[in-house]
């Protein structure tokens, strides 16, 4: 399956002034994301910027880079103009990696990509949940999927809720009972990706504030990769960034 990456990075940020550009190991982090997604097979990395630093950072480390409007509302649709920009035939797949998973297991994007196909036009990722803490967790988005992988419904709730179990004991995860948790990594065809941005926003996304209910909601399908560990964490926080360049010190 051959596919593109695309990362979207913007500058702005609330909790991590400047992130895309915090040194990991002596390269910008959306760098090492890009460096990430090569590992994964791509046939072609761009980074999707509204900010000339960021711009100036990639092309200083060889790392293809498109200048994006500043007034997108998502990553994804930003990742809709650069693929239109690029006149990317309809029937392309195209990986959207954020620029805070510098640690992302590459396998993880070329799976995605290969769950696109003629009757799939989004695809995710997702791992198996033992942690009660974290099935309770309405930061943990959880996912449930059909017999064909296919996903139901995402929600911030405990889903599928386990009528008999939870009944006895909520500290615990019943036997048998594993809730998936859902990985924030996707992969479009290239003509749903520029459809994407003109579906109206639904009453579900608006309640659960997850951009994939939409799609749902929409009559689309997303097939979903189950993967049988958690992938490293993101970069959102200070500590977060400390604990990745402690990777990359190593």
């Amino acid at each position: 399956m051959s596919f593109i990456v695309i990362i979207p990075a913007r500058l702005a940020s609330t909790r991590l002034p400047n992130k895309p550009l915090a040194d990991l190991g002596g390269k910008p982090m959306v760098v090492r994301v890009a460096e990430r997604a090569a590992e994964a097979g791509a046939a072609r990395i761009i980074v999707a910027t509204d900010h000339e630093d960021i711009r100036a950072a990639c092309e200083r480390h060889g790392v293809e880079v498109c200048m994006t409007r500043a007034d997108h509302p998502s990553g994804t649709d930003r990742i809709a103009e650069v693929a239109r920009a690029l006149s990317l035939a309809p029937d392309a797949v195209v990986v959207n990696l954020q620029g805070d998973e510098p640690l992302i297991d590459p396998a993880l994007l070329a799976a995605a990509a290969g769950r696109i196909g003629p009757d799939v036009p989004m695809s995710t990722c997702a791992h198996p949940l033992h942690d009660a803490a974290d099935a309770f967790n309405p930061n943990v988005v959880k996912v449930v999927l059909d017999q064909a992988g296919r996903a139901l419904y995402f929600s911030r709730a405990t889903i599928p809720w386990h009528r008999d179990g939870f009944a006895q004991d909520k500290t615990a995860l019943p036997a048998g009972y594993v809730p998936l948790r859902h990985i924030g990594l996707y992969a479009y065809r290239n003509d749903f990706l520029q459809a994407y941005p003109q579906l109206a926003v639904s009453p579900l996304e608006g309640i659960e504030a997850l951009e994939q209910l939409r799609v749902l909601w929409h009559g689309y399908p997303i097939a979903v990769h189950v993967t049988d560990a958690a992938p490293a964490a993101g970069v959102d926080t200070p500590e977060d960034l400390e604990r990745v360049r402690r990777h990359f010190a190593n």
